[in-house]
């Protein structure tokens, strides 16, 4: 009877152990997971270049601990490249990002992801959330053109509900009702989260949408609209974080990152 005491009493000290290190294994992995990967700290643009390029296009610098472009820095040089730049330093599959930005009267960007090199460019490929003067983008910049050969017939100098900051741009529209968007030259703050299951879109702590990646619906969104003659639009499972120059003035900071 004792030695059946004994060997039982060893058997749950040993089931005791093995619980504490599977939880201290799960705590670890936690602790991992929930770290922010600084992207931009203000401080150095390490890691950050032209997309299909090896160093940053003129314009791109820090101006008071603020990732900025500046449409007056280097632009008259002879450069033909484009000035879309990626953190290359690392590719994120599932993630949730944090991006802090300003824009001027006018002003229109974005925040891609998934991206990958060899392309023409980002915006055929990679998943963007837009950024842009929703009020007075429309009152500088002719959209027309541009809207009629989308097949908006209908108002088509007005900026559409798909190009409106917080969009998933050209796919699925932000909640009107849902945005606070801060006016010109003040900071907002936005957040993607992504994975295989959900994607959503936050701005200024209000969730502007959320959509299931390549499922049905996502398919038939792509091939419906701008990206139907984009093959690679959003097929890529992981790459890089990329920031647009779209001829204006942008500002950035605080560009975290953690991986889910």
């Amino acid at each position: 009877m004792k030695k059946a005491i004994l060997a039982l009493s060893i058997a749950l000290v040993i089931l005791a152990c093995k619980g504490e290190k599977k939880s201290e294994k799960l705590e670890e992995n936690n602790t991992v997971n929930n770290e922010w990967i600084y992207l931009f700290d203000g401080s150095s643009l390490d890691g950050w270049r032209a997309y299909n390029g090896d160093a940053l296009p003129p314009g791109w610098t820090i101006k008071d601990n603020v990732l900025t472009f500046d449409t007056e820095l280097g632009l008259e040089q002879n450069y033909t490249g484009g000035k879309d730049i990626i953190y290359a330093a690392e590719e994120f599959d599932n993630f949730e990002l944090h991006v802090e930005w300003k824009l001027p009267k006018g002003g229109n960007s974005g925040i891609f992801y998934h991206v990958k090199e060899g392309h023409g460019s980002i915006p055929e490929i990679a998943p963007e959330y837009q950024l842009i003067d929703d009020l007075g983008y429309a009152d500088i910049h002719d959209l027309t053109a541009y809207n009629k050969s989308l097949g908006y017939t209908e108002n088509p100098g007005e900026l559409k509900p798909l190009q409106r900051t917080g969009s998933d741009y050209a796919m699925h529209p932000a909640d009107q009702s849902q945005k606070i968007l801060h006016p010109i030259g003040e900071w907002n703050t936005s957040k993607i989260i992504f994975t295989p299951e959900n994607v959503e879109h936050w701005l200024n702590g209000k969730k502007l949408l959320s959509f299931v990646p390549w499922d049905e619906a996502w398919e038939e969104k792509k091939n419906s609209d701008k990206w139907k003659n984009s093959p690679n639009y959003g097929i890529y499972k992981t790459g890089f974080i990329g920031l647009q120059d779209h001829s204006s003035p942008i500002w950035f900071r605080n560009i975290k990152i953690k991986k889910l």
